[in-house]
């Protein structure tokens, strides 16, 4: 649909803000509301998208063995390896199923919403998406507070910065939105190196903790006396891991970074959106190259931080406590490597953020706006940005840069999004008729699902924290789908030929529609139809009519494409027939369209809607009907200021 009125050109703050979406700055591009984004870029290599993604799973290294021996004590080594065989056995396999299935980055939620459509899907999805906030958000603010926590804890440093953590991760999280504002695919090279770098770091940490361990063999006996003592067999041993384990799934959280970051994936140059054959193949090496490293690293740290760390260094104000590696760099390699490994810890901390902001990016602008439940910029990065770097400013200060603190909401987001991904698979293996992966899928879900259970029980701030996200996310959704309830909201309208000639045929004398709801659609509801317009409206046996009776299908649907049928009843009645999720908007889209095809100004008659205003306008709002006529005529003064130029609503 062509737009209705010129606009002034944009100034060049309000361009800047609104790069990447088609109508800014492109001529001939869509003017109207529904713009879609243009591709930002072909994507890169699977393996610098790795590092895009791993700057926050391998970045957990920096607290996960602390978290660990916190948690396990002695037993942390063996709780590990229990975290480990659910990543490669569990979390993997899923993952590389959703890859599949959603290779655009959409994530199981995609995949659930597949499941259900009305308002309880909308919903079910805006939960969902509360919980991914929760996981990308905190995952932002406690990895800048990590961060900073190890700034403030090196010994060179500690005297100076004192005291003055929260400003530091206040800090830190502006610095990753300015990184944003700038333009984030330049910082992939980044990511490599600050990946690279890190990793590097951290093989010679282990090798080294692995060596004092294997030199000082007396350690190695008194762990294993010690956990002998404490538990007893093996299979006391394993049972409490597996208690402990959901305390543990911090370690967990790259993967639906790892899916959230797939659009960044190049792929093959055969790809087509249709099959992107070679992203799908390219992530599932993404996903299981980063896994099979952490799975390393997680066991050979958490080894030698429980063998070489006295106990109570990892308690609250001890040195080790959420820098248990850092602790052994300094300890063994020391001031001046430690300060490197600082350094590099602590960049790849407030990194971590950009994998977590990537995924927001892409997953909140894919439905909220489509759910007509966020403003039209919100299809854009940089407004983005400045939204997600403001809540994050507030969830820190009320964490007061508190990195246990955050830990219960992190690994809630985490579990919950892992939970619902392995439902997502298990009903897609069950769908495509496979037994053997049903089985597996529905034995991994009921992993996640008690770790998820046990997880809320233990940590209860997680859910409530979650539940803010969900209650916040829904509230400015409902609030942004009230403001654009009369919005003109249908991106393209399509007739027949038989609708085209219609209109064509009345373009020479005056347009004039009846809307109709159908009813038995018999020759008499038509007849009757025609003399009661007549006589409302005064108009004289020789004005002709078209019918238009709109259906209405999900009215939770915020905006689609209008495809108008015309037919003949009973040898003499002509009606257009179309399908939408909401009268009025289909109404104002046609009427809109004929004037543009033909040139001639229509006009549309109605009856008043019985009952009370408020009541029919919530029907309209959630149900797509109410009081259809003052609807249409809103939905068209808002779309066409012109009053010269806007089609005419009648209402008798």
């Amino acid at each position: 649909m062509s737009a209705t009125t010129e606009h002034p050109p944009p100034n060049r703050v309000r361009t800047w803000m609104l790069e990447g979406l088609s109508d800014m700055g492109k001529p001939g591009g869509h003017t109207g509301p529904h713009a879609e984004p243009e591709p930002a870029h072909k994507g890169q290599r699977w393996y610098k998208v790795m590092c895009l993604t791993g700057v926050d799973y391998f970045s957990t290294l920096g607290y996960q063995p602390g978290i660990a021996a916190l948690a396990a004590g002695l037993l942390s080594p063996v709780a590990t390896i229990v975290l480990v065989v659910v990543t490669l056995a569990g979390a993997l396999p899923v993952y590389r199923r959703v890859a599949e299935e959603s290779p655009r980055g959409e994530g199981s939620i995609a995949m659930l919403e597949r499941l259900l459509s009305f308002w309880q899907g909308k919903l079910f999805v805006l939960t969902l998406l509360g919980f991914a906030a929760t996981d990308f958000l905190i995952t932002i603010t406690l990895s800048a507070a990590d961060a900073s926590t190890h700034l403030v804890e090196n010994p060179h440093l500690t005297g100076a910065l004192h005291g003055h953590q929260l400003v530091i991760t206040l800090f830190l999280v502006a610095l990753l939105g300015a990184v944003f504002l700038k333009g984030f695919l330049e910082a992939m090279g980044v990511a490599v190196a600050l990946v690279g770098a890190y990793l590097a770091l951290n093989v010679v940490v282990v090798i080294t903790g692995l060596w004092h361990v294997a030199t000082a063999g007396h350690v190695i006996t008194d762990w294993s006396s010690a956990l002998t003592a404490e538990h007893g067999n093996v299979f006391l041993m394993i049972g409490v891991a597996l208690i402990v384990f959901p305390k543990l799934a911090l370690g967990l959280s790259g993967f639906e970074t790892g899916v959230a970051v797939m659009p960044h994936v190049r792929g093959d140059d055969s790809d087509t959106d249709e099959h992107p054959r070679g992203r799908i193949r390219d992530t599932k090496k993404l996903l299981t190259t980063a896994a099979v490293i952490m799975s390393v690293f997680l066991i050979t740290t958490s080894f030698i931080t429980t063998l070489l760390i006295p106990e109570k260094e990892f308690e609250p104000g001890g040195r080790a406590n959420g820098r248990a590696l850092a602790y052994l760099a300094h300890h063994y390699l020391g001031g001046a490597f430690g300060t490197v490994y600082d350094a590099s810890t602590i960049a790849i901390l407030w990194f971590a953020g950009a994998s977590a902001m990537a995924g927001l990016l892409n997953l909140m602008p894919r439905y909220l706006p489509r759910y007509g439940m966020a403003p039209h910029w919100a299809r854009a990065v940089r407004p983005m940005v400045i939204v997600f770097t403001l809540i994050a400013f507030l969830v820190t200060w009320i964490f007061d840069a508190d990195v246990d603190a955050q830990g219960g909401a992190y690994a809630t987001g985490v579990l919950v999004l892992i939970s619902s991904a392995a439902v997502a698979v298990t009903i897609a293996a069950r769908k495509a008729a496979q037994r053997k992966w049903t089985i597996a899928f529905g034995a991994i879900s009921a992993v996640f699902l008690y770790t998820t259970v046990v997880n809320v029980f233990e940590r209860p701030d997680g859910v409530k924290i979650g539940a803010c996200f969900i209650v916040g996310i829904m509230l400015v959704s409902f609030l942004s789908r009230l403001a654009r309830a009369f919005e003109l909201r249908v991106t393209g309208v399509e007739l027949d030929a038989t609708a085209e000639r219609f209109v064509r045929d009345m373009s020479s004398r005056r347009m004039r529609f009846i809307a109709n709801q159908p009813d038995r659609r018999d020759k008499a509801e038509y007849r009757q139809k025609t003399e009661q317009i007549r006589a409302d409206n005064d108009l004289s046996e020789q004005e002709d009519f078209v019918f238009v009776e709109v259906t209405v299908t999900d009215p939770s649907e915020f905006e689609a494409e209008l495809k108008v049928r015309g037919e003949v009843l009973h040898g003499r009645y002509r009606v257009l027939t179309l399908e939408s999720a909401s009268i009025p908007n289909a109404l104002a889209a046609l009427l809109l369209h004929t004037r543009d095809l033909t040139g001639c100004t229509p006009h549309i008659y109605f009856e008043w809607t019985e009952g009370n205003p408020f009541a029919n306008f919530l029907r309209f709002f959630l149900f797509g009907q109410g009081e259809v006529a003052p609807i249409t005529r809103e939905v068209l003064r808002e779309a066409e200021p012109d009053r010269t130029r806007r089609p005419r609503v009648h209402a008798g």
